[in-house]
């Protein structure tokens, strides 16, 4: 028998559950100071997390879909990415983009049913949210073969969800990268559950990481509710991309501590010792007991940030709430430059049921 291929996936970790560092950091963060304000960051995703689902509950918002447990992979991925860079996210990467600059508002917007959330004004060249499951991935594809084209040193970069990762057009975006060496990063955020089925139930996969394989891309596993592994696994694949190296698939292992989104019971289908010990591994407690043992958080501290936190999130929440509804036609306006003469149709019915033809 001749072995014509061996594989080998390199699982990235270095802060244990209990917030004790399990291996040497690497040099980009060796103090441990340089992590201090992206704990405020996730503290701050956190924060806004629980106000928007109170938001849904009181009949303010829309279904919405938290990213408890999400935040130190989320933070991670947007800041490690550079301003220039293109980030195609799902529904769920909030803590990313909020790093790389959409307002709270507009998060808030998009999930009131306002189509003005996904005109961001800052980060004007990211993607808007994607609903339909894993299709900005080859968005994002598109996009990487752009910045190659035209020789800059870009990097476009999508998340999908550990179900996403098992939809076609995940893998047509890995296989076109691997085919042109494109500067593009799949991020795979494995939480556990694709809405209602377990990852075990949906690939058989040993790893969701290995999914890049096929396509030629470098592959990587890394501890999801581990800040310091999310930014040194990010570094790396960036790195690659930048250099021509070609593009990356990175697993990021968390767990999904909410609900799908506002609109699931989890409870349903999902054993809760399962999430009970999810809960031991939540990367604010291990990132929170990490900087306090350094002297760099305590109980004030923390109280204090998240009071400045409310107020500014408050603020955001204010703005979403005073906002001008838009009228019933807006929703044509959203899907093309130039509607076609079915579209226009169904603007004219919608303005005549209104009275307003």
């Amino acid at each position: 028998m001749t072995v014509v291929a061996k594989f080998e996936i390199e699982h990235l970790q270095y802060l244990g559950p209990d917030g004790t560092p399990v291996a040497p950091f690497p040099e980009a963060f060796s103090d441990p100071a340089t992590l201090l304000p992206l704990f405020e960051q996730m503290l701050f995703v956190r924060t806004f997390d629980s106000k928007a689902i109170a938001l849904q509950r009181t009949g303010k918002l829309g279904t919405y879909a938290a990213c408890l447990g999400h935040e130190a992979t989320h933070v991670g991925i947007g800041a490690a990415m550079a301003p220039e860079d293109v980030f195609a996210p799902s529904y769920r990467e909030y803590g990313a983009q909020i790093v790389r600059g959409v307002q709270l508002r507009e998060i808030l917007m998009y999930w009131g049913g306002d189509e003005r959330g996904n005109d961001f004004q800052h980060q004007r060249h990211d993607f808007p949210w994607c609903v339909p499951i894993s299709t900005q991935c080859l968005h994002a594809a598109g996009a990487a073969l752009a910045f190659k084209l035209r020789g800059e040193r870009r990097v476009a970069v999508a998340c999908c969800g550990d179900g996403g990762s098992s939809k076609t057009d995940t893998y047509a975006a890995i296989n076109s990268a691997g085919a042109y060496a494109l500067p593009f990063v799949q991020c795979i955020v494995n939480n556990g559950w694709a809405i209602s089925v377990p990852r075990s139930a949906q690939t058989g996969a040993q790893t969701l990481a290995q999914k890049g394989l096929a396509g030629g891309l470098h592959c990587l596993q890394v501890d999801g509710n581990d800040l310091v592994a999310v930014l040194e696994g990010m570094r790396r694949a960036l790195e690659r991309a930048r250099a021509g190296e070609g593009g990356s698939v990175i697993e990021f292992m968390t767990y999904r501590l909410h609900d799908h989104t506002t609109a699931d019971d989890a409870r349903r289908y999902r054993d809760e010792a399962e999430v009970k010990e999810a809960w031991t591994r939540d990367p604010m407690t291990r990132l929170r007991t990490y900087l306090t043992a350094q002297g760099l958080w305590d109980e004030d501290r923390e109280k204090a940030w998240i009071a400045d936190c409310t107020r500014r999130i408050d603020v955001e929440i204010n703005a979403y709430l005073e906002s001008k509804v838009q009228p019933v036609e807006a929703m044509f306006d959203y899907l093309y430059a130039d509607p076609p003469p079915d579209l226009l149709e169904q603007r004219a019915q919608a303005l005549a049921a209104e009275g307003r033809a």
